[in-house]
């Protein structure tokens, strides 16, 4: 007889992976054809990452996967960061409703940030009977067991764990593209920002053992991928909880010289991006001179109140050291407008920052309390005018150096990742640049998932056009 309990955690699940396939298979057999499954993703990279997971699961199981949620198993891997990302879900939930009353034997599951919230939770249960499966962003390994759970029981089935457990390692995943990859790096965020809720939803980091990580971009280089970004809350702080001095420098260095074409990361934390992990980024050519580096605000009581540990000085000094030791490094960031207590002074400051950096584009925000967060305690006293208001003068100079930066790279020759055919033509192949630039040219369909050498032809505010060299056909 199996023991389950003296199993590692790995093995546990795919030994109830055997279990749930034979469920999967006797509806299969009710139903008449192979059951089917849809796993929609709200919100980050990081739970793009995650639903690859749940998808590979799901299919060493038995699903076909589908796009359609009209689906015998649809799963709603939500987002928590802003509250209008739950109210798509809840908003979404009655057409799933409606598509289980006509369907008997479809079964919805809600995971992800969403669900580490009790409120969410309690609110689901009482408002939102209909929905047969619960699970947390700590437990979304135990699926095949939470599963097999879900189609026994005619009760909600609900696990949400409030603290994260230990990094499994190994489990099915499908990738979402076939030359680009997510590898995550660790899990979780010590930071606590006052304004953000994913310390609370994604638990503390947790780093993955740096061998791990080598092996698994190893795995993809030897399928054919050409890129893969290293994901992380905050990469910067990888490896401070293994205590082997292992940092981020370190592995960065071990995956570059793994030799896979192109390598970057996200998201990078001011607070902890030092000169060893620039050192490294200049020192190989596989490392992207492309980097995220979120300074939310530019004034410095804005950033005490944010809790971001840095001032707009110490962060002007990271900045320009980036630029001097890769000059042509691509630097984009993320800003907050109207944070509790922002005067119009505080706000110009963020402004003069942003014409000293010129980025090459930034993500802009308005701020909302979330509820949950301690900036959700302090008054919102900024007017949503002003708000509106500051949002739009911000958001021209991002307009503004956008276009500037783009323009430096007419004429130029640069190397793209062609990923396939154009959203809005189809005639129209589309790739990114070393540097992060989106691009579209005419060229062989033969070249996707191919680098190749395009000339840029022009230059607009939010991408680029070109044409395919020669010497590439």
């Amino acid at each position: 007889m199996t023991n389950v309990t003296q199993m590692n955690e790995t093995d546990r699940q795919y030994y109830f992976m055997e279990k749930a396939s034979g469920h999967v298979a006797k509806l299969g057999e009710e139903l008449g054809r192979r059951p089917t499954c849809c796993v929609t993703t709200f919100g980050c990279q990081m739970n793009a990452r995650d639903s690859e997971k749940l998808v590979g699961i799901l299919e060493k199981v038995g699903y076909e996967i589908i796009e359609d949620e009209n689906a015998d198993f649809v799963i709603y891997n939500t987002c928590t960061v802003r509250d209008n990302a739950n109210q798509r879900v809840y908003g979404r939930l009655g057409v799933l409703n409606g598509y289980k009353r006509k369907n008997p034997h479809m079964k919805i599951a809600l995971c992800g940030c969403m669900m580490q919230e009790p409120e969410v939770v309690e609110k689901l249960r009482t408002s939102y009977r209909f929905v047969d499966l619960i699970f947390g962003t700590h437990n979304i390994h135990r699926l095949p067991v939470l599963l097999k759970q879900a189609m026994l029981e005619k009760e909600l089935v609900l696990e949400v764990w409030s603290k994260e457990g230990d990094v499994i390692e190994n489990l099915p995943s499908h990738r979402a593209n076939n030359y680009k990859a997510w590898v995550n790096i660790m899990y979780g965020c010590n930071k606590f920002c006052t304004y953000c809720i994913v310390p609370y939803t994604r638990g503390k980091e947790r780093s993955r053992e740096l061998d791990e990580i080598i092996k698994e971009v190893e795995e993809l280089k030897n399928s054919g991928y050409k890129e893969i970004t290293l994901l992380g809350q905050n990469v910067n702080s990888y490896g401070k909880d293994l205590n082997n001095g292992t940092d981020f420098a370190t592995l960065l260095e071990a995956v570059a010289k793994t030799g896979i074409d192109r390598i970057r990361f996200t998201t990078s934390h001011p607070w902890d991006f030092n000169a060893d992990m620039i050192d490294i980024i200049a020192k190989y050519d596989n490392i992207m001179p492309s980097i995220h580096l979120p300074v939310q605000s530019g004034n410095d009581e804005v950033l005490k109140l944010m809790g971001r540990r840095y001032s707009k000085e110490s962060y002007l000094k990271l900045f320009d050291m980036i630029k001097e030791k890769i000059p042509d490094c691509t630097i984009t960031t993320d800003i907050i407008v109207g944070f509790p207590n922002e005067t119009e002074e505080q706000f110009q400051d963020t402004l003069s920052l942003y014409n000293y950096c010129k980025y090459d584009l930034a993500y802009t925000f308005i701020y909302s309390p979330r509820e949950g967060t301690p900036a959700a305690k302090m008054e919102d006293n900024v007017p949503l005018s002003d708000k509106e208001q500051r949002l739009y003068r911000l958001n021209e100079l991002v307009n503004k150096y956008a276009n500037e930066a783009n323009q430096k790279y007419l004429g130029q020759v640069v190397k793209v990742l062609v990923e396939g055919p154009s959203k809005k033509n189809p005639d129209v192949l589309s790739g990114y640049t070393e540097h992060n630039k989106l691009i579209n040219f005419k060229g062989d369909a033969s070249m996707v998932g191919q680098i190749v050498d395009v000339r840029v032809t022009e230059a607009k505010t939010w991408a680029l056009t070109g044409e395919q060299l020669e010497s590439n056909n």
